[in-house]
Formats: C-alpha cells, structure tokens, sequence
C-alpha cells in the first residue's frame, strides 16, 4: 500500500464523503496535459490523434483549475510522456502547493535529464512504466534498450531522493513465473511500490490482439500473485489485488478517477471516450452513470478490470465498510499488500 501519511490522508478523505452523505466522488484526477509522446507503444493508442491535436497542451493555469474543481487528493499525470511539456515542472510545483499527492506517470527516457528541474517532496512520486522484464518492456514499447535507460533513471532519481513507483500492464500471454522475477528486480532496485493492471482495450491502439477477457484476467493474476513474497511491496490496495485474482467482486466506479485533457472532461472515464464536458459538475450531474461498469451490461465494460475504474471502488469498500475493512487486514496478512 502507499506511505502512511498519504494512506490518512485518503482515509480521512474517503470517510468525510461519507458523511457527507456523498455517493460518488473523485479519488484520483486523471489529468492529461498533452498526447504526444516519444514512444509508439503497440497497446497505446494516444499518438494516433491527428498533428494539430499532439501540439496542442494544457496550461499550468488549466491543470491547477482543474485540480482544485475536482477536488481529489491525488492527481495522476499520464500522456503522452508528461516530461515533453516544457512547463511540467511550474505544473508540479502548483500541484504539491496544494498538497495534492502526484504520480508523474513517465516512460523514463526523459527522466534522469529532468530531474534537477524538480524538488523532492513526499507529494509527488515519479511513476516509471516498466511492462515486466527487459525483453518483455522493451517489446511492449517496441523500442530496443528503453529498460535499460528506465533502470539507469530510476536509480537516479532514488538517489536525489525522489519517489519512484512502477507502473505494470500485463497482457495476454505474460509469463507469470517471468513477472514474479521481474517484481524481486524492482524490489532489488528500491522503488517505493508497483502498481499492476491487465491491459485495456483501448479503441485507437494498433495491438487489439493481446488485450485480456476477465477470465483471462483472473488467472493471469491469480499465478501471478499465488503465495506472493512480503519483499513486494504494491502501490495498491490489497482489495484490488484481491479482486484481479477473482477473490474479491468490485464493481466499477468510473467516477472515481474523472479525466481531464485538452478536450475537457472525458465522459465517462480514462478509457471510453464518449463525449466531453466543460465542468467537472457538468460531467459528475450528467452521465447515466448507470450505464456503464460490468454489471450494467455495457459491452465495452464487459472484461474491464482496469485499476481507474476498480482502484476507487477498493478504496472506498476498505475504507467505507466494515467488511470491506476485514478483507483487506485478511488479504494484507497473507501477504498481498
């Protein structure tokens, strides 16, 4: 799980909606400042947006309005590769300002060259996308050497003294007993924790072949994290691990982790792309909720297992219930934290 201080911070965050009576809430903003990149993953679909939509960012000044609108205690910055924007840093810095805890989600290829433009702060963690051991990451970014380079980044950033997490997408056809070794080399490297997730299908990706049916999902998972060591430390809760494994039934929370680019907000979450709004209220008072997760029968929601959707729901179910509560200390004394 995270640190402690941003595991309270969560907490008391979580608990004061619910008091408030409030049923949907955001956990993480999902904020994207641009789409380009400097990689073309075969599984990402971001770079396919037309020239004119890849020049085109977000100013310091829109990310930290929509920050404050969202109001969420975390904010995710994905891409494209957030480290192209050439004012990232005055971003950050305006995010910590608001004690926001910020994950600077990065391919790493960039990072060790940007880092004296940062400062260390237990708000923001860089986290390094690393799809498994080095022939399995390098094929998945379909770039030679990109490991390597994310390896030599991260060791760097340690010792600056930095945040360092990784972020995993397993697709069809990992080997598990391959990505257990490659989680020993994360914990070996130092990284504060890992955050897994099965590939989505996301429409624009150039790879529709390797994307994961929930079954396959489940045990994917489930080998993966069978009889997993207490050395692995996850950047997760242990209710969604659980829940990747098919031990544990969450249904999605699209709200939980709202969307922000330079279209606006994305309607309904990080992955459907099903119109825009242009206020945070606007996007939360007018979708049919309803309409999607997997019990709704949506088919585009049908074999989601994504970590935006179902994160949220693990925390507030951990947070908000008594049973949810007890199957965490469970799944966390077993050794899946």
């Amino acid at each position: 799980m995270p640190p402690l201080f941003q595991a309270w911070t969560v907490a008391t965050y979580v608990l004061r909606q619910r008091l408030r009576g409030v049923k949907r809430y955001p956990l993480v903003l999902m904020l994207e400042p641009l789409f380009r990149c400097n990689l073309a993953c075969a599984g990402c679909g971001k770079i396919q947006f037309p020239a004119e939509i890849l020049r085109k960012q977000l100013t310091p000044e829109q990310c930290w309005a929509a920050a404050q609108e969202c109001g969420s205690p975390i904010v995710s910055i994905p891409g494209g590769e957030p480290l192209l924007h050439p004012h990232i840093d005055q971003i950050v810095a305006g995010l910590v300002a608001q004690r926001r805890f910020i994950y600077l989600c990065t391919n790493a290829l960039k990072l060790e060259e940007s880092l004296p433009r940062f400062t260390p702060s237990k708000y923001l963690a860089f986290s390094v996308h690393m799809d498994g051991p080095r022939e399995e990451h390098d094929l998945a970014v379909c770039r030679t050497g990109t490991y390597d380079v994310a390896v030599s980044a991260i060791r760097a950033a340690l010792a600056r003294g930095f945040r360092v997490t990784t972020n995993t997408t397993l697709f069809r056809g990992a080997d598990p007993q391959r990505m257990r070794g490659f989680f020993d080399e994360m914990m070996q490297l130092g990284v504060e924790g890992m955050m897994i997730s099965p590939g989505y299908s996301y429409a624009k990706a150039p790879d529709q072949d390797h994307f994961l049916a929930r079954r396959q999902t489940t045990e994917l998972f489930g080998a993966v994290l069978s009889r997993a060591k207490r050395s692995w430390r996850f950047n997760q809760t242990p209710l969604f691990l659980e829940f990747l494994r098919g031990r544990y039934d969450l249904e999605c929370t699209p709200w939980g982790s709202p969307s922000y680019s330079i279209f606006g907000w994305q309607r309904p979450c990080y992955l459907l792309g099903e119109g825009y709004c242009q206020s945070f209220r606007e996007l939360m008072e007018t979708t049919n909720w309803d309409a999607y997760g997997h019990k709704s029968g949506n088919p585009k929601c049908r074999d989601c297992m994504v970590h935006c959707g179902y994160e949220p729901s693990a925390v507030a179910a951990t947070f908000g219930s008594l049973g949810g509560f007890a199957a965490t200390v469970k799944a966390t004394l077993l050794g899946i934290s």
